[in-house]
């Protein structure tokens, strides 16, 4: 029985599957729930919305509740889907972002039993992340496939999944922090020209290029106001370092640029290390940094945003060499507390109380993160990890 279970769990393979049924069965039970299907609504909206050109940006009560903060890009992505009933189109939507995400898990240089520990590991956010329907499941996916496919040499595919990233969801744009370990600069960027404008054009075909433009100016400004809303003490947002700061402080007026006063130039430092460049293993360790970085340092993370730092912590915890008791720990405080604070684990007075009230979901992420800038700026990545 035993090795049984040990042969389920270590096969990629059947771990892959489990994600596969859980993408079929979170957006069943969400749609048989009526009205539990909301994201999914403002997402094949984005299309029809622009359609009509309809601004984007607005709140439409009669199709759904909130408003929509992607770009107009996403409503190319989101067409196929859109155009499908909606019991369809979230089962294939959920399964179409799963796929990328088990694609970039596949694709990374790890043996078979880490990619189906790895996966094991993420499936808790994974399954928070498409309750909700959410597009971070495709797009930590598509910054992880960005740097690897940084590392074999293929540019434009690399500048392909970034600017999908910029495009949809402005975190996407910490793709390039690849940007130094590529060989071909040049091809790099003029692909990445070319499928920007590319991607900038698309919408135009079934709406006006007048209504892009406007659409952009619309976004940056939805954007900025969202800001403001996100850091209030009691949103269900800002599970950010910033965010616990603000709360234990008691503070929603502190700035974001305090912090990225110093987060920025912490995140930039190992960047000192040229000689590290050449290791895939250090590629790979400034790839965790930056899925941590980005999650950390929004105040619009929320809970289903945290698929992105996962995986990062899990990046970093697999190409170790050797685990010990401190790195397993930490990985272990990362599983229950960031991963399992929304699950039954925890008593609702706890979560209400201090896990929300005080954004600590993001305490163990903010640990694993300075821990990652350590060995960025002391280890040597060709000694002390692999990757197999």
């Amino acid at each position: 029985m035993k090795e049984k279970f040990l042969k389920f769990i270590l096969n990629p393979k059947y771990i892959f599957g489990v994600y596969l049924i859980v993408a079929l069965v979170t957006a069943l039970s969400k749609y048989s729930r009526g009205n539990s299907i909301n994201n999914y609504l403002i997402f094949k909206n984005v299309f029809f919305n622009t359609l009509h050109e309809r601004n984007l940006y607005l709140q439409y009560p009669d199709l759904y509740q909130d408003s929509n903060h992607y770009g107009i890009f996403f409503s190319t992505l989101i067409a196929p889907f859109a155009l499908m009933p909606d019991w369809m189109g979230i089962c294939l939507w959920n399964v179409a972002n799963t796929a990328v995400f088990l694609y970039a898990i596949y694709k990374l240089p790890l043996s078979e039993p880490k990619k189906a520990l790895f996966a094991l590991f993420c499936l808790q956010e994974y399954i928070t992340s498409s309750l909700y329907f959410q597009f971070n499941v495709a797009l930590v996916a598509l910054l992880m496939l960005a740097a690897i496919y940084i590392y074999e040499n293929k540019e434009v595919k690399s500048a392909t999944a970034t600017m999908i990233g910029i495009f949809v969801k402005i975190y996407g744009i910490v793709g390039l922090a690849q940007f130094f370990f590529i060989k071909n600069k040049f091809k790099y960027i003029i692909s990445g020209i070319a499928i920007a404008i590319l991607f900038f054009t698309v919408p135009m075909l079934y709406s006006s290029p007048g209504f892009v433009l406007q659409s952009y100016a619309d976004w940056f400004q939805s954007l900025a106001e969202k800001n403001g809303q996100n850091q209030g003490l009691t949103s269900y947002q800002d599970i950010s370092l910033m965010g616990v700061v603000r709360r234990i402080a008691g503070d929603a007026d502190i700035s974001n640029l305090y912090f990225l006063g110093f987060g920025v130039p912490i995140f930039l430092l190992p960047y000192i290390r040229v000689k590290q460049y050449k290791n895939y293993a250090f590629q790979l360790m400034i790839l965790a940094s930056t899925l941590l970085f980005v999650v950390l340092f929004s105040s619009s993370s929320e809970s289903p945003t945290y698929i992105i730092a996962v995986a990062g912590v899990m990046i970093w915890f697999f190409i170790q060499k050797e685990r010990t008791p401190l790195v397993t720990g930490l990985l272990i405080f990362v599983i229950i507390l960031t991963s399992f604070s929304t699950s039954d684990l925890f008593p609702k007075y706890v979560k209400e109380h201090f896990i929300h009230k005080y954004s600590l979901k993001a305490v163990p992420c903010i640990i694993v993160w300075f821990r990652v800038i350590y060995e960025l700026l002391t280890k040597n990545f060709e000694k002390d990890y692999t990757l197999n």
